[in-house]
């Protein structure tokens, strides 16, 4: 099978913009015709279509069910997803998947209207895993954890059973950024989120369409868009999750210097597993220069290196 190969990225901003179907934008006209908006969304389309091509996220014929969950971020996603559906050069199918975890309040008529509205094919999954959170959670204790694990085994298992091979998840690159300090600062971990991984069953391969985009231009996109968000009244009420100190604390760097947040983006990009300390990533035993020992493929700051 063909991977995407989506225009280059110079000659991205000439293409036209994919026609309007029936439906489609629910938006008033006004902010879509605003030279502002116009600009924003060529820049994230651009940066979908850059991610899928970067990561081999979808080829010709793939099946693609897009999670969402009522959260602007899925929105985008999947509105950004149609518009690459109406241009790219090989033939994939989209499924809008929802599921219904049972909160209590959830407003069971938003997304099924939308979904009509919209004109894509959807699924709305129902399973009380809210029941089973809060048994199993003492309360005030964060419940993020084993909600997302009973909500990814039942998207996962419909994703296998009914043929979809690519599940796509609207985490964005502030996302991964988080999960890189979450997993370093807590984890004993170097590691982010992956913008496309196989499954630990390999029954599914997950794609994060949103990873080159920043949650800031999300959020004005949702906001021109007008789309019906859904806030989660379950985790989100939780005011002390680590994730949000997290969260704070990059807000901060970007206010006093943006160049940092920058160059851990750029590291992400730009890892050196000879340099670290992982002797299941690296063969430290490899030898000199002279028996293929890896020389500095660049020179990095250190406080012990005189020369620095």
């Amino acid at each position: 099978m063909s991977q995407i190969k989506f225009p280059a990225r110079r000659r991205w901003a000439r293409l036209p913009d994919p026609q309007p179907v029936s439906g489609l934008f629910m938006a008033s006209p006004a902010p879509r015709q605003s030279n502002t908006f116009r600009r924003l969304e060529g820049q994230l389309r651009a940066s979908v279509g850059r991610a899928i091509e970067d990561f081999g996220m979808i080829r010709e014929g793939d099946r693609v069910m897009v999670c969402l969950s009522g959260g602007k971020d899925s929105y985008a996603m999947l509105d950004l997803l149609m518009a690459l559906q109406r241009r790219a050069p090989v033939s994939f199918e989209l499924l809008a998947v929802n599921l219904d975890q049972k909160q209590p309040g959830f407003p069971e008529h938003v997304l099924p209207e939308y979904l009509e509205n919209l004109g894509v094919a959807y699924r709305i999954l129902q399973q009380d895993t809210f029941s089973v959170v809060q048994r199993v959670i003492p309360e005030g204790k964060t419940t993020c954890g084993l909600c997302s694990r009973l909500r990814r085994g039942a998207l996962y298992r419909f994703a296998a059973e009914n043929g979809y091979n690519r599940i796509a998840l609207g985490h964005h690159l502030d996302d991964i950024i988080e999960t890189l300090f979450l997993n370093l600062f807590y984890g004993g971990r170097l590691k982010a989120m992956p913008p496309k991984l196989v499954s630990d069953d390999g029954r599914n391969v997950v794609i994060r369409p949103l990873a080159y985009c920043r949650e800031r231009d999300l959020s004005r996109y949702a906001n021109a868009r007008g789309f019906p968000i859904i806030p989660c009244n379950l985790c989100g009420s939780q005011e002390q999750l680590k994730r949000k100190e997290v969260k704070a604390m990059i807000a901060g760097w970007e206010r006093t210097d943006p160049r940092r947040v920058e160059s851990v983006i750029a590291a992400l990009k730009h890892v050196t597993p000879s340099h670290l300390m992982d002797i299941s990533a690296h063969d430290f035993d490899a030898g000199d220069p002279a028996e293929g020992q890896p020389r500095d493929p660049g020179r990095a700051v250190d406080s012990s290196d005189p020369d620095a």
